[in-house]
């Protein structure tokens, strides 16, 4: 059954190769549209972009604490020992991706390299 056309979601973050930051669990989402030919796309204003940043490795991800998973309501349901990494964002490489919905229009991941190209001659 296809009931889902496709997929689009916000982003915190996106770098200049295209990967991005969005909240936890986004990647898992990119996975399973790619796995069943559902378009995918990231929705996001173009100040967004940073153009400083090469790839998605450099994209700095925060931790939560540990606690928020280890523990309901103050009443711990993880073993004693137990320890949690709880990261808020994961970053979704840009092969998932079929194109960035922006103010500027719709971009492939190749046409990110445009738009780096207008927004520097427009600050020059």
């Amino acid at each position: 059954k296809k009931m889902v056309d496709m997929v689009i979601v916000g982003a915190d973050r996106i770098a200049k190769n295209g990967d991005f930051a969005n909240k936890i669990g986004t990647y898992e989402k990119a996975v399973l549209a790619k796995e069943n030919s559902i378009p995918f796309y990231v929705a996001a204003p173009v100040s967004t972009f940073d153009f400083g940043l090469k790839n998605g490795d450099k994209i700095k991800i925060e931790e939560r604490n540990e606690d928020e998973v280890l523990f309901i309501k103050g009443k711990r349901v993880a073993p004693e020992k137990a320890r949690a990494f709880n990261p808020a964002f994961d970053v979704t490489p840009r092969k998932y991706v079929t194109g960035y919905i922006t103010e500027k229009g719709v971009l492939r991941s190749g046409e990110i390299r445009r738009l780096m190209k207008q927004s520097f001659s427009k600050n020059t």
